[in-house]
């Protein structure tokens, strides 16, 4: 696969998995749809990072390591979403975590990191440029 077709791969899986983050939110699966959302936006920041340096990007789940190595200048609110977002990542996969997480996991709560989640996707992609 070329290095396009792998940046053109991985904002598809971005964007696949922001639909799947919609359908979890409308299924009032919040713990999931959190856990969506930070696999899109992982998956774009990897496309970016892929189309900035020409190589595979790392084998990290850190949204805020990944996005250090893009030339973007993040916002104070974008950086701290970031950083939310990862911890998503880990209190959805570990045990230990998700029972205070699933409590957290509210519509509400869920529904602003959605939202927030789903503009900043759309922001990143503006950066791709294949």
């Amino acid at each position: 696969m070329s290095t396009k077709e792998q940046i053109t791969h991985w904002k598809e899986l971005s964007d696949y998995d922001m639909v799947t983050a919609k359908h979890m939110f409308q299924t009032k699966r919040y713990p999931y749809c959190l856990y969506m959302c930070h696999l899109s936006i992982e998956k774009i920041l990897k496309g970016l990072l892929m189309e900035h340096t020409g190589n595979h990007p790392p084998f990290s789940h850190n949204l805020v390591a990944l996005a250090k190595g893009l030339e973007i200048n993040f916002d104070e609110i974008q950086k701290t979403l970031l950083a939310d977002l990862t911890e998503f990542n880990i209190e959805a996969r570990y045990p230990e975590w998700k029972k205070e997480f699933y409590k957290r996991a509210t519509g509400k709560y869920t529904h602003n990191y959605f939202t927030q989640a789903q503009k900043l996707q759309k922001w990143l992609k503006k950066f791709l440029k294949k």
